[in-house]
């Protein structure tokens, strides 16, 4: 690698070669790099001119310092640009003498002969011309070799018709490969590996037929429920369980291939909804010293019905009597009432309290809906249920469309949860 004068100091070192061999040629030769008919630079009356005409990404190792960067950004290791540099050796002197042939010969087999740069032309080069005393080309881990580049006659006619108005001179081309150009940028340097773990593992994707609870599959799942996930594949290693659109998941209490038992309760309520969730198998492998888990498959997503449970907000909370409270109208504001429910709902949910009367049955069913526009998620809800009749009611409530669940007495007759209207 090297800094940005490695252009230059290839130019200028590939010059001083050319000079060698052409006075050694004919005596008297100069060298020039200027451009060919180019004003006020000429180019000798007897010598050589180098002109570099074109630059290439060199197609080997072009992208050879990819990736630069790291995932967060960090520098791994510096950029460095591949180059292939090509120039142009054009030949003058008096052809009665055949001294531009005389000193092509001598280029030609002095360019055959050193076909790489040595280090000690580079640093002789960069200590002699002071704008190159920077170069630290002559340090760079491979050598610029070079190469003559056979042009056809259309080819030829083509490069020297850019140089406007010029006549052509005896020429040859030669390729410089390879000229690597480094940032100068701080690069952070990694730790030493001390060790090297190899894994090969077999790819295994779980799936996931059924979602149920473990009571049975027409038993409603709560935030309570133990979840049964019935499919294929589905052990592993490590094995997880994903619930909901929050990416909540937890350990899975017990794993066979064909059955995964989950307890809904290992996950915060806070972070559960009712209605339509999704759930997943998610296997995890134990890789590295020491061995922790990395994300391993997943299985496909499997919907089920989340129920909301209507609870006691008071001193036991697992009580569904009186788990509801009446507010009556009063002071410009209509009846009311509270329900405290489980999991937590969110403030877009569509809620709705449904209400059924237990022993009389003259008295109607209500149907009463949330209130709009809840600021934030919450446990509690107030329902507004103006004109409604005094007398004992079950209560439900539905969280978009899922049903909290009534509990029943030994003879299957639903008694709670309730809420009395004095």
């Amino acid at each position: 690698m090297s800094n940005h004068l490695a252009i230059a100091a290839v130019s200028r070192a590939l010059r001083q070669v050319v000079e060698d061999a052409a006075k050694a040629a004919v005596v008297g030769a100069e060298v020039t790099h200027v451009r060919p008919g180019g004003d006020p630079a000429k180019t000798p009356p007897t010598g050589v001119n180098v002109f570099l005409y074109g630059v290439t990404p060199n197609a080997s190792q072009r992208n050879a310092d990819l990736p630069t960067r790291a995932g967060g950004g960090q520098l791994v290791q510096r950029p460095a640009a591949a180059l292939d540099l090509h120039y142009l050796l054009s030949f003058y002197g008096e052809d009665a003498e055949l001294e531009t042939q005389r000193m092509l010969g001598g280029v030609v087999q002095a360019l055959h002969t050193r076909a790489t740069l040595s280090r000690d032309v580079l640093r002789e080069v960069a200590e002699a011309d002071p704008w190159l005393n920077a170069s630290d080309l002559a340090d760079a881990p491979e050598a610029v070799r070079f190469t003559p580049v056979l042009l056809n006659l259309e080819e030829l006619s083509k490069l020297w018709s850019v140089l406007f108005q010029t006549p052509y001179a005896l020429s040859v081309a030669y390729q410089a490969t390879l000229v690597s150009i480094e940032a100068n940028a701080a690069v952070r340097s990694p730790l030493p590996v001390r060790g090297r773990n190899v894994y090969v593992f077999a790819t295994s994707l779980p799936e996931i037929e059924a979602a149920e609870s473990v009571a049975g599959p027409r038993e409603p799942i709560t935030a309570r429920t133990m979840l049964r996930l019935r499919g294929s594949r589905l052990s592993g290693e490590v094995v997880k369980v994903r619930v909901g659109t929050g990416g909540a998941t937890g350990p899975a209490a017990a794993v066979t291939v064909r059955e995964v038992l989950f307890p809904l309760s290992s996950i915060p309520p806070a972070q559960l909804r009712a209605g339509v969730q999704g759930v997943q198998v998610v296997h995890e492998r134990l890789i590295g010293t020491p061995a922790v888990p990395h994300r391993a498959e997943e299985s496909n997503v499997m919907a089920f019905i989340l129920r909301p449970r209507i609870r006691r907000a008071g001193d036991d909370p697992d009580s569904a009597d009186d788990a509801l409270e009446f507010t009556p109208a009063g002071g410009g504001d209509p009846a009311r009432v509270t329900a405290t429910l489980e999991p937590v709902v969110g403030r877009s949910q569509r809620a709705e309290l449904l209400l059924n009367p237990i022993a009389d049955p003259a008295l109607p069913s209500y149907r009463f809906v949330g209130p709009p526009g809840r600021e934030e998620d919450g446990d509690t809800l107030v329902f507004d249920v103006p004109g409604i009749e005094p007398g004992t009611y079950l209560a439900r409530v539905r969280i978009d469309g899922a049903e909290s669940v009534l509990e029943s007495d030994q003879d299957g007759a639903y008694v709670r949860p309730k809420v009395v209207v004095p």
